[in-house]
């Protein structure tokens, strides 16, 4: 290769000179002249606001951490100083000093379920409350995701966890909690060890909403749930069955249908239960993803069914009829799980505890409707 044509990689190009002896940089290395490069990851420190403000690096620790001991005058220009330099504190000392990071975790389901959103917004409320900050993240139902997901939470030193379980085997988590790692489990208990979990009365909701169903006259009610290996769908699906065997129905076996929440299952699930010679007459749905999906398959049945689902949903009111559904409070549910974790933190419990929150049927006309004649 002819030496003009000779290249050198990006960044290691040395410097050439003209035949007069000129020195020629590179369009990569020349700068501004008065303009030294910026670094990223070169945060101002104590040391340089110290500088800045014309004080010692105790005054700025005193100011920066609300220590007494600083006149009115010398705070506001160290104030001034923090401001100009942007200068934040690295609470790495602290953390190592105090042991905590003042951080917790959240793992949920799926972010986007709207049942997650005023759950998570609770836990963050009581966070901050006692001075700490929220990290979540979602399992997607999928039991490795959410260990991979705990674990890594752990592994950058939260205080504590709040586990919206996807899988039944929670063992993986016993040397965390031993090192001091607060974990309560919401929504559905935790398996394989003993730990705080706080829920909602899922069997005493279903019975409640099949039972309102029977008392209004229905006798062929068809049941349409998530996965038989999630709790709340197997307490749900135990509710049912016993507002049924309270009044006396024989269950029939084209009345069920346990599976994934996806439209298509359970539009499949809800069309066979309303077709042939004896369909269902009313329908309780397991939560408000499959409450959806049926009603958008009711909504092109000519026969009128009756309908209650387990969840409230946005707009549930304002349909015609509207929606009655058995309501939990998810709030209340992230209020509770997270106030237990920060008692625990303080070190105000022993043995864990499995909280139950009530349900509340809410009517409003679709679980009111009368068999067809």
């Amino acid at each position: 290769m002819h030496p003009r044509w000779r290249t050198h990689r990006r960044g290691s190009a040395t410097p050439r000179t003209t035949r007069t002896g000129q020195r020629i940089v590179p369009e990569t290395t020349r700068r501004p002249a008065g303009n030294p490069a910026t670094r990223y990851g070169n945060r101002p420190t104590m040391k340089d606001v110290a500088a800045r403000a014309g004080v010692g690096l105790k005054t700025v620790s005193r100011v920066v951490n609300g220590e007494p001991g600083v006149t009115p005058d010398t705070e506001r220009r160290v104030q001034e100083a923090i401001e100009a330099l942007g200068f934040r504190r690295n609470d790495s000392a602290r953390v190592l000093r105090k042991g905590r990071t003042a951080s917790i975790g959240l793992v949920l389901e799926d972010l986007a379920d709207p049942f997650y959103g005023p759950l998570s917004r609770a836990v963050e409320e009581v966070a901050r409350a006692h001075g700490a900050l929220l990290i979540n993240g979602s399992s997607a139902e999928d039991p490795e995701r959410e260990q991979e997901l705990a674990l890594a939470l752990c592994a950058r030193r939260v205080d504590g966890l709040v586990v919206i379980p996807a899988g039944d085997d929670h063992r993986y988590l016993e040397p965390e909690i031993k090192a001091g790692v607060a974990t309560v489990f919401v929504d559905r208990p935790a398996g394989g060890i003993d730990a705080d979990v706080v829920l909602s009365d899922n069997f005493g909701g279903a019975r409640d909403g099949v039972a309102h169903l029977i008392a209004h006259g229905h006798r062929r009610i068809g049941f349409i749930g998530d996965m038989p290996r999630i709790h709340t769908a197997a307490e749900r699906l135990r509710g049912y069955r016993a507002a049924m065997e309270d009044a006396g129905i024989a269950v029939e076996k084209g009345w069920m249908s346990l599976g994934a929440t996806d439209p298509v299952r359970v539009r499949l699930a809800a069309e066979e239960m309303l077709s042939g010679p004896a369909p269902v007459t009313a329908v309780f749905t397991g939560n408000n993803r499959v409450t959806v999906t049926v009603i958008r398959v009711l909504a092109e049945h000519s026969r009128r069914v009756a309908l209650v689902g387990f969840d409230d949903f946005e707009l549930a009111d304002l349909l015609r009829p509207g929606v009655t559904v058995v309501a939990q409070d998810s709030a209340a549910l992230g209020r509770t799980a997270a106030e237990r974790l920060f008692r625990r933190l303080d070190g105000g419990l022993a043995a864990p505890e499995r909280m139950e929150l009530p349900t509340r049927l809410i009517t409003r006309g679709s679980g009111e409707l009368p068999p067809a004649a």
